[in-house]
């Protein structure tokens, strides 16, 4: 039986709202807009509280829903002109960790009230190699995920400065070579955590081993800058990725790969025209279903594992990159 309600977090380049289906997913209304000064940039939902969700919004700051979505209270305490990426414990909606610039982790125990720095991420020694190609920008952390097995485990993708993660919860961090220092996204599935893929501005890359080495994964792809990857919940060898020609989105296209990135299969009917898929989320109550979100506002859901896309009936202004995550609950 298909689950009748679905909830879609969603920010976009001037505001964050919920968009919802309360029939399956046959028809879809969004919420109010809380207006942002600056584009989102990444998303977290609670596992463990369906209303509670968070939202880095790189030059707005850090903010929280505590209803789903229906409202949103920027979190003034926040210690950075930047937040660029964020993740919540998924057993804890309290322990929220957020990227900032330059790059830095911040953590907060107490819902985004306050906030601590862990003085042991920048303190890498590969820290004085880390950087940004514009001169009025610095490197700052894209993303941040959590072993979705093992919440102490996290990994910071740095733009421009490589992987680095830690493993005691923060504390302390190591980098991790091998791959593309310009970091865009960083993706893992439950199904097997050790299996960790990363999108860079050069390539998609896989480790099978959390991070100790890595290969790249672009074979079959015609393009290669890579901006967004994810895997699906229950089997880390089903993957999607977004690319284009380069950084200003150019020829996008969109691809699926069943065997952990070896081979790559286009999917043309999304993705493409230069409308570039820029958020990807499963659906981890139903892995079947998974939504991938454009550039120019539009969100499509496959009900087959990403074989077949179909747009939902809610659209939406654009998106920010890689701001969009499906609700619990």
């Amino acid at each position: 039986m298909q689950q009748a309600n679905r909830k879609l977090y969603v920010g976009m380049h001037d505001g964050v709202c919920v968009v919802t289906s309360s029939d399956a997913g046959r028809t879809w209304k969004q919420g109010q807009v809380t207006p942002l000064a600056h584009a989102a940039a990444r998303l977290t939902a609670s596992a463990s509280n369906s209303q509670r969700a968070y939202l880095a919004a790189y030059e707005a700051g850090v903010y929280r829903t505590d209803d789903g979505g229906s409202t949103w209270q920027p979190l003034a305490s926040y210690p950075s002109d930047y937040a660029h990426s964020v993740v919540v414990h998924p057993g804890d909606p309290q322990s929220v960790f957020v990227g900032s610039e330059p790059a830095a982790i911040f953590h907060s125990g107490d819902g985004g009230e306050t906030w601590a720095e862990y003085p042991g991420f920048r303190a890498v020694p590969e820290s004085s190699q880390w950087g940004f190609h514009a001169e009025t920008r610095e490197s700052h952390v894209r993303d941040l995920t959590m072993d979705p097995v093992d919440p102490d485990h996290l990994y910071a993708g740095i733009e421009v400065g490589g992987m680095v993660s830690s493993v005691d919860g923060g504390s302390s961090w190591k980098q991790l070579p091998g791959l593309h220092d310009d970091i865009h996204c960083v993706n893992l599935s439950q199904s097997r955590p050790n299996c960790v893929y990363v999108a860079t501005a050069r390539s998609p890359y896989r480790s099978d081993d959390a991070g100790e080495s890595w290969e790249t994964i672009n074979e079959g792809l015609d393009r290669r800058y890579t901006l967004h990857i994810a895997a699906a919940p229950d089997d880390a060898d089903l993957v999607l990725v977004t690319v284009s020609t380069n950084a200003r989105r150019q020829n996008p296209q969109f691809y699926r790969s069943v065997d952990a990135g070896r081979h790559w299969q286009l999917i043309d009917s999304v993705g493409s025209d230069e409308d570039m898929v820029v958020a990807i989320d499963w659906d981890s109550a139903e892995p079947n279903r998974v939504y991938a979100g454009t550039d120019g506002g539009k969100i499509f859901c496959s009900e087959d594992r990403g074989v077949s896309w179909e747009p939902i009936s809610a659209s939406v202004s654009t998106i920010a990159v890689g701001a969009m995550v499906v609700g619990t609950g």
